[in-house]
């Protein structure tokens, strides 16, 4: 099996194993991944509210997409979405504090499961994963913008 295959195969199986086995039960993998960005902004960032562009931007989710991910959120009262003072063109989505305790209870699980993996592998290799994991995913990231399209010939990625 060539290098590319196993390398897919491993990168499904990480993804599946954390969707599919969810430790996030009471809400969908794409609202968890939102309140996780947002949850993210609102610890590093305080007062700098995000949009559903910025959203857009991180996830690469489709803004129609988006739109239904984050009424589900505000149905389930996790977000509120704000207009801007200065610019109403403009619509901030906020996790909402009293109600985000539903997202941190699930968070905390995660977390939880993250420190169970890191004591059985180890912090050198789970440092050096991470590491790695960053690398791909970077490299993924500059041929898409660069390109729109994975290249056909591998042989000339460098």
């Amino acid at each position: 099996m060539q290098l590319n295959e196993i390398l897919l195969g491993a990168w499904l199986r990480l993804s599946t194993s954390i969707n599919n086995n969810r430790v996030v039960s009471e809400i969908s993998y794409n609202e968890s991944l939102i309140c996780n960005i947002l949850y993210r902004n609102m610890i590093q960032n305080p007062g700098q509210d995000l949009t559903a562009t910025d959203l857009c931007s991180e996830t690469k989710i489709l803004k129609s997409q988006m739109n239904r991910i984050l009424t589900q959120l505000e149905n389930k009262n996790l977000i509120t979405r704000v207009r801007s003072e200065d610019d109403h063109r403009k619509l901030f989505v906020r996790l909402n504090s009293d109600a985000s305790n539903a997202y941190l209870m699930q968070h905390k699980k995660i977390l939880a499961l993250l420190d169970a993996i890191i004591s059985k592998i180890g912090e050198a290799r789970t440092l050096e994963t991470i590491r790695s994991l960053n690398e791909i995913s970077g490299v993924a990231e500059e041929f898409m913008r660069l390109n729109q399209q994975p290249p056909e010939d591998s042989t000339n990625l460098q």
